[in-house]
């Protein structure tokens, strides 16, 4: 399993696969586009003139949406379509959730993955998951009409009903949204397009032990994707770096904004930060 940078730390299932059939990544150009020469050149031969009233071709990155968070998709592709629900139940796999986080390139391929609270006796459904992640392909999150390369934070549970399994990926970990299994999409960080998020930086200055940590941060975010409040809620192991560490990387993010019912919204909400050596 591949691990983040120096690492870190709705239904989406229905919700993320029907919101993300709304636009495609990228949008071929018009046919009736002209095609580019250097400013202050004349073409060599005179073209056909515009009609009046006519518009112009709308240029591609104009027909992405302002904002859209990473989503999981359709198709054979998706995480949630590869996951052997039928092989877990097989192999004795018991009720079970864990958190987890992806870095997801432009294209929408996952550079990164790893996992972190899970509950007792999740192994089976830990190791599906990141079997299934190694290669599974996310729909690219859109900043200002542009590809950008983000963190998801997402959420998986696994139940036997009546003997039947029951999979759901959600993309957030907030209690209560999961409690109620609303559609709600997190807010993720990204890199570029004027954030300085530059992804979370180990604190090897003060850890001098190979040691892990794991930090809560309670933040709010508007509906533009602007960090309006940042405050540390927990730590462990405590006073070794880590609080520092996540306050600093994360104090200079911008945001693709939480999404709720497939639109742009304000939120508070506390993300667990996860460092390992």
């Amino acid at each position: 399993m591949v691990r983040l940078w120096l690492s870190i730390a709705a239904a989406v299932a229905v919700s993320g696969t029907l919101f993300a059939a709304e636009v495609q990544v990228q949008v071929k150009p018009s046919p009736t586009a002209a095609p580019s020469r250097p400013a202050g050149t004349s073409p060599a031969t005179p073209g056909p003139s515009r009609p009046a009233g006519t518009p112009s071709p709308t240029p591609a990155s104009a027909q992405l949406p302002q904002y859209r968070p990473a989503l999981l998709g359709t198709g054979p592709t998706s995480v949630i379509n590869r996951i052997d629900t039928a092989g877990l139940i097989r192999d004795g796999q018991k009720d079970a959730s864990l958190f987890f986080c992806c870095s997801i390139r432009k294209t929408g391929e996952i550079a990164n993955t790893w996992t972190y609270r899970q509950s007792p006796d999740s192994t089976l459904l830990e190791r599906e998951l990141v079997r299934c992640l190694d290669t599974a392909v996310f729909v690219p999150a859109i900043y200002d009409h542009e590809p950008v390369y983000v963190l998801f934070f997402g959420t998986i549970t696994f139940k036997v009903v009546n003997g039947k399994p029951r999979l759901r990926i959600f993309a957030n970990q907030e209690a209560e949204e999961l409690k109620k299994e609303s559609d709600f999409i997190g807010p993720q960080p990204f890199l570029g397009r004027g954030s300085k998020f530059e992804g979370l930086h180990y604190p090897a200055d003060t850890v001098t032990n190979e040691l892990s940590g794991i930090v809560e941060l309670a933040m709010k975010v508007d509906a533009t994707g602007a960090l309006k409040e940042l405050r540390v809620v927990s730590e462990y192991p405590p006073l070794v770096g880590f609080e520092r560490a996540a306050a600093e990387d994360f104090r200079v993010a911008s945001f693709i904004p939480a999404f709720r019912d497939g639109k742009p919204v304000e939120c508070s909400v506390t993300i667990p930060v996860y460092y390992e050596p």
